[in-house]
């Protein structure tokens, strides 16, 4: 039999669902996988995970890696088969939901990788285990489906091998060395104050004030902590305060996502937050600020020679494969941390999904998390589908 990649690619474009909310998605998987002979499938690996394993007598074992989540985005691309679709974020409010990320595609890749491999058992010898994992946009499903006992209930790797989607043009696959993502944290700082009545300011310790103070006070953290020679982001993505005009709250929150290229800039932004939301806090007379770190994401490092080996397998089948040379993207992903849990090394790449004729005639590009994000995946499921066999055929040939 032989997959109609493209149609599950719009089913799975047409039901974008949350973080470990993918449970159509992961029935869809697994439906598909069943019909491969030789494939071996575990469904709720970390909740809504799904483990597929091909083993095809000795040789190494390597981990194809895809995401499956969505995004709480609405989406306004037009296309026939856009989304509709809702879910419910971690507030329990129910939002739109969108695949502005190519997780949808990063499926139809793998399902498609592991339909050639199993074509091709003549060819080539080893393990192959595919992982759909959920939940990577909240930086939390790789270490779910860890906690699960991935490592401990599967064919261990020698490497972990991933793509994602690029909104560069379908021919172009781009394979760096070393650092290619950011770390990435999520805090949130609660100012403790006093509630008063609008018309009496200096009965409350205003926490509108100090938050609003601090917000100002973090852009700083880049422009005057980090080197001009390094990169880091500091971004106040939300904040929370207040019912009514003449009321003054006792409590405001902001929320606070951070990328850096090292570990070394990772734990100084961390900690200038810290310091600042303290110091502002005892400037306005206020009590101690509550801070809560989510679990984040560590610098993605590719293995420099497992990196080549892979660059060198995919020129081969698709010849506009190139060297990330402008290396570090501030985007960040978990899949590192299978690798790190494994023991292994890690090579992940990016793959154009962008029709070339848009860079040709200087149009705009979506960028991923866009509402108007877009794969021509008539043409980049194929390319995708012909990097990610490459790469597994240079370790199991």
């Amino acid at each position: 039999m032989t997959f109609d990649l493209l149609s599950i690619y719009q089913d799975l474009h047409a039901h974008p669902e949350l973080g470990f909310q993918e449970t159509r998605t992961a029935g869809v998987i697994a439906e598909r996988l069943a019909e491969l002979p030789g494939v071996e499938v575990t469904t709720g690996v970390g909740g809504t995970g799904v483990v597929a394993v091909l083993a095809n007598g000795e040789g190494p074992t390597i981990w194809l890696r895809a995401d499956m989540d969505g995004l709480p985005v609405q989406e306004r691309t037009g296309l026939p088969y856009a989304s509709e679709h809702t879910g419910e974020d971690e507030s329990g409010a129910t939002v739109p939901t969108m695949h502005a990320c190519g997780h949808d595609i990063h499926v139809t890749w793998l399902l498609g990788t592991l339909e050639r491999l199993v074509a091709t058992t003549g060819e080539w010898h080893g393990t192959v285990v595919g992982v759909f994992q959920p939940a990577e946009e909240v930086i939390s499903g790789a270490r779910a489906m860890i906690d699960d006992g991935l490592v401990e209930r599967f064919p261990k790797p020698d490497v972990v091998l991933g793509q994602h989607s690029a909104p560069a043009p379908v021919g172009v696959v781009a394979v760096g060395s070393g650092p290619v993502m950011a770390s990435s944290d999520r805090l949130t700082v609660t100012f403790n104050g006093r509630g008063a009545h609008g018309s009496a300011p200096q009965a409350s310790l205003d926490p509108i004030v100090t938050a609003a103070s601090a917000v100002v006070r973090l852009q700083t953290i880049v422009s005057r902590e980090v080197g001009p020679s390094d990169a880091g982001v500091v971004t106040v993505g939300s904040f929370h305060a207040g019912t009514r005009p003449n009321i003054i709250p006792d409590q405001a929150l902001i929320e606070i996502s951070t990328r850096a290229r090292n570990e070394e800039t990772r734990a100084g932004i961390i900690a200038s937050i810290e310091r600042i939301v303290r110091a502002e806090s005892d400037a306005g007379g206020l009590p101690e600020p509550t801070i809560e770190r989510a679990p984040g994401a560590d610098v993605l490092v590719n293995d420099p020679e497992q990196a080549a080996k892979v660059r060198e397998a995919v020129r081969q089948v698709v010849p506009g494969t190139i060297d990330l040379e402008s290396g570090l993207a501030m985007a960040s992903e978990d899949v590192g941390q299978l690798a790190t849990a494994a023991g292994v090394p890690i090579v992940y790449w990016f793959t154009g999904i962008t029709d070339p004729e848009l860079f040709r005639t200087g149009q705009e590009i979506p960028s991923n998390h866009s509402p108007f994000y877009a794969p021509q995946a008539e043409t980049s499921i194929p390319v995708g589908v012909d990097a990610a066999v490459a790469a597994a055929r240079a370790y199991l040939a």
